[in-house]
């Protein structure tokens, strides 16, 4: 099937969802309310309404119709997903000390570091009385060890992205850490909820996982195609920004003396001057690490894909299918 003949999956997704996106979208702006602190709902509100895709709550709503759950608490656990999001969207801005977000101003740079950290906080904490609602266990088990990786990504990424010691292995677990943790949180509580068939729930899972992995590659890799209409970001964020991703993990396994150099020098160090993009980007081609990359990502959306096997035949079934060749499909 050609994906470009028929609409963005994300876009069929959201209106076959429509109903209960609308219910997340009201849950949202309630429970990002505070009675004492108007700053909350204002630094959330810049955020939350800034036309995201909300992707990751659609994937805990798509899941659960999927597996044929008729009550009210996907939409809760969408929120709590979302929230949970947004949290670490204000925290990451901090520590990039970015200035752009989905094609707008950052919420530290239009208030301050304090507020975006601090509403971060709170929203981290709406998202476990969130979770807790349902009254499942499992599902506050799933949510909150996912919110716990997802730290945990951060701080290995803080370690890893400017050591060219770090190789693939690491960068995966960064990635599974930082993104797709949530990706499949989200799918699986969408399936725990709905009581699904324990080979449903884990089908749920791999699919997040590998989606999410998908989803992280293309980012990075988009970060040096030139394409920041895509991401949201400016094109080479990542390398001013000395964030050591799978283009350059796999430019540096092949570097010689002299290229070398040139990454401990600009990554490592920190000593960037005119030019070095060109440089880097050129470096880039030279190993085909672009191309590399873009192989490893259609692979993994291909897992994705793969893993929906054991799930029910439905419409969103073939939607979620669609979605993992879209990610990909990103990158031209």
């Amino acid at each position: 099937m050609n994906i470009a003949t028929k609409a963005k999956p994300h876009d069929r997704l959201a209106t076959y969802l429509s109903e209960d996106m609308t219910a997340v979208g009201a849950l949202i702006r309630e429970r990002m309310a505070s009675e004492h602190a108007p700053r909350i709902p204002e630094v959330t509100a810049h955020l939350v309404e800034a036309g995201g895709k909300r992707l990751r709550p659609m994937l805990t709503l798509a899941a659960a119709r999927m597996c044929g759950y008729d009550g009210p608490y996907h939409v809760h656990l969408a929120a709590t997903v979302e929230f949970i999001h947004t949290a670490t969207l204000l925290h990451d801005d901090v520590v990039d000390e970015s200035a752009q977000r989905r094609g707008r101003p950052t919420a530290n740079l239009l208030w301050d570091n304090q507020s975006s950290v601090l509403v971060g906080d709170y929203l981290f904490a709406r998202s476990f009385q969130l979770m807790t609602e349902p009254g499942s266990m499992r599902v506050m088990r799933i949510l909150s060890n996912a919110a716990a990786t997802i730290a945990e990504g951060e701080v290995l990424q803080l370690t890893a992205a400017q050591n060219l010691a770090t190789d693939e292995s690491v960068y995966l677990q960064v990635v599974r850490g930082k993104t797709a943790a949530l990706f499949s949180a989200a799918t699986g509580v969408g399936g725990v909820i709905a009581d699904a068939p324990e080979d449903h729930v884990r089908a749920l899972f791999d699919y997040g996982d590998a989606l999410g992995v998908a989803f992280q590659i293309v980012d990075d890799l988009l970060d040096y195609r030139g394409q920041s209409d895509a991401t949201g970001k400016n094109v080479g964020d990542d390398f001013r920004e000395r964030k050591l991703t799978l283009p350059v993990i796999k430019a540096v396994a092949k570097a010689d003396a002299e290229e070398r150099a040139f990454w401990v020098r600009t990554i490592e160090k920190g000593r960037q001057e005119e030019g070095d993009l060109d440089t880097a980007l050129g470096l880039l081609h030279r190993h085909d690490a672009l191309m590399e990359t873009e192989r490893e990502a259609r692979n993994w959306a291909e897992k994705a894909r793969s893993a929906l096997a054991p799930l029910p035949d439905h419409p969103v079934r073939e939607m979620l299918s669609d979605l993992a060749e879209y990610v990909v499909s990103r990158i031209g």
